[in-house]
This record gives C-alpha cells, sequence and structure tokens, in this order.
C-alpha cells in the first residue's frame, strides 16, 4: 500500500489530546435519547484498516448472540477504558487481545474519529490503525462470535447507506445501515465508518 495513501487517512483523523477534548459527533442527534447524566463512561474501539492486494479492509466483529447490549450486532473491537490504560489507543488494543487475540505488534495508530455517545452511556473514542495483513486473531467465543474483514469501499460510497427507522423508548429513531454479504452493519459501528468517509472526504 502506497506511503501516501497512509499519510492521506492520518491527515483526516484528530490526536489523542484533541480527540479527548472533542464534542461527540453524534451528541445533538442522540441527546432526547440518552441517558440523564453528564458521565458518559469512556471507551475506545480499534479502527482497524487491512491493506489487501484488492484495496483497504476493514476488520468487524460479529458479538455474541447471548451478550445482554447488542447481541449479534457488528461492532469493532473495544470497551470500556481501564484505569490502568495509557491511553484510549491502549485500551483498544487490549480489547481486541482480549476478544480476538490481535497482538499489538501487528497494530500502528494512526489517529482518532471524532468521538461518539451511545445509548447506552459510554463516550467512545475510536481509534483508526494499520493492521499488519500476516495478523493472526480468532474470536473468543464468549463476547466475539465471528471476525470478518469488509472493504473500506463500501462504506466510502454514500450510495451503500440505507436509512430505517426503530422505535426506542417511545420515540422514533432514524438509523443507516451497509450490507455486505450476510452481514448488516448498523448503529454506532455505522455511525463510525460515516465518519471516517467524512473526515477522508474532507481532508481531500
Amino acid at each position: 500500500m502506497p506511503q501516501a495513501v497512509w499519510q492521506q487517512v492520518q491527515r483526516a483523523l484528530l490526536s489523542e489530546s484533541d480527540v479527548l477534548q472533542a464534542v461527540p459527533h453524534n451528541l445533538a442527534e442522540l441527546e432526547s435519547f440518552l441517558p440523564a447524566t453528564d458521565a458518559f463512561a469512556p471507551a475506545s474501539v480499534l479502527c482497524g484498516l487491512v491493506p489487501r492486494a484488492d484495496g483497504l479492509q476493514v476488520l468487524l466483529t460479529k458479538r455474541s448472540p447471548h451478550l445482554r447490549h447488542h447481541p449479534g450486532q457488528i461492532s469493532f473491537p473495544g470497551g470500556r477504558i481501564e484505569s490502568a490504560d495509557a491511553n484510549p489507543f491502549d485500551a483498544a488494543l487490549r480489547e481486541a487481545h482480549e476478544e480476538i487475540g490481535l497482538e499489538a505488534d501487528y497494530v500502528r495508530l494512526l489517529g482518532y474519529l471524532d468521538p461518539l455517545v451511545t445509548i447506552t452511556g459510554y463516550r467512545v473514542f475510536p481509534a483508526v490503525a494499520i493492521v499488519d495483513p500476516a495478523y493472526r486473531a480468532e474470536p473468543d467465543g464468549v463476547e466475539v462470535a465471528e471476525l470478518f474483514e469488509a472493504p473500506l469501499s463500501l462504506f466510502l460510497d454514500a450510495g451503500n447507506e440505507h436509512p430505517f427507522e426503530i422505535e426506542f423508548r417511545g420515540a422514533m429513531r432514524n438509523l443507516r445501515e451497509f450490507r455486505w454479504q450476510d452481514y448488516r452493519i448498523w448503529g454506532a459501528t455505522a455511525s463510525m465508518l460515516i465518519n471516517l468517509r467524512t473526515r477522508l472526504g474532507a481532508s481531500s
């Protein structure tokens, strides 16, 4: 993968200091659905980009069907930031190792997307990173049922978005989803991928 591609992606992203101060990009959109608190639990996810011969791929997981929150949904590896984590990227690496066995040596940070808040009370810091295509990983079978890659080009084309509505707490929410093979990618994961597309478009 040409170095210029990575430089373009890196220019589009936030630094650690900037992302920690940034306003969540979906705050206004979700304000009426959020918990009645200003204290969101900090979390981080690993938005891994894998260079392949046919283009950049996005590393995604399918959550186990028995989980309490978001069972069976498509997500990035990640979770709550713990006190022992040095920064959001460190937390994302730890969670990725726990969930899919991904070793930190295969991952290099490029920067961060805008933070976002979730209806479950988290403030998420998405860390975008290069993942060596020689990586080895396997779902833990507890939190993660499947691991797969989808082409980044799918998410960079707004024509591949499909709007839909769901009822939540007595009100309707407008959401967007992507389809890849038998996978339905929506919710916070789709929101982060759309934010990546927006940032890449703004920097080009």
